[in-house]
């Protein structure tokens, strides 16, 4: 699941960084381009943390009775 999520998110890093735009605001709502690859820069490495923690080794303890 984490996989998929991070293919995603790193298409669009790819097509925003292609084809940047600027900073702008219209009708009083701005739009923060730089602010918005930080953002999904946080979520790939979000992502990135999930896929360690999934891959890490288990250690089960028990004991006989």
């Amino acid at each position: 699941m984490y996989e998929t999520i991070r293919s995603q998110i790193l298409s669009v890093i790819a097509e925003i960084t292609a084809n940047p735009k600027p900073t702008y605001s219209i009708d009083g709502q701005s739009i923060k381009w730089n602010e918005y690859l930080a953002q999904l820069q946080k979520s790939v490495d979000w992502c990135n943390e999930n896929i360690e923690k999934e891959s890490a080794p288990i250690e089960i303890v028990s004991t006989a009775r």
